[in-house]
């Protein structure tokens, strides 16, 4: 069983950044795909990044220029760096861990308002 805590969410003026935090627990972090969902009201859940545990990266086109996902494999987590951030980008992100199971963490709620 895999557990994933997410982090950094909150509150933010458009133009700024976040970094969101993504913990597991257990032992599998290192060979899993991690990622990262967003799901906006009223919207579908959709995929913003990935990373695979080779550093294969793939992104939403709707962030490539403005949202970098990375892993720290000794911490078990993966982060998602936030600038240059758009009201659109409101939602709740949620982190993913797959490993022949998938798993999600609770979510973490991004704002962003003037």
């Amino acid at each position: 069983q895999v557990q994933l805590v997410e982090s950094g969410g909150g509150l933010v003026q458009p133009g700024g950044s976040l970094r969101l935090s993504c913990a597991a627990s257990g032992s599998i972090f290192s060979r899993a795909v991690m990622g990262w969902y967003r799901q906006a009201p009223g919207k579908q859940r959709e995929l913003v990044a990935i990373i695979a545990s080779g550093g294969y990266i793939d992104s939403a086109d709707s962030v490539k220029s403005r949202f970098t996902i990375s892993r720290d494999n000794a911490k078990n987590t993966v982060y998602l760096q936030m600038n240059s951030l758009k009201p659109e980008d409101t939602a709740v992100y949620y982190c993913y861990c797959y490993a022949g199971t998938g798993y999600w963490g609770q979510g973490t709620r991004v704002t962003v308002s003037s």
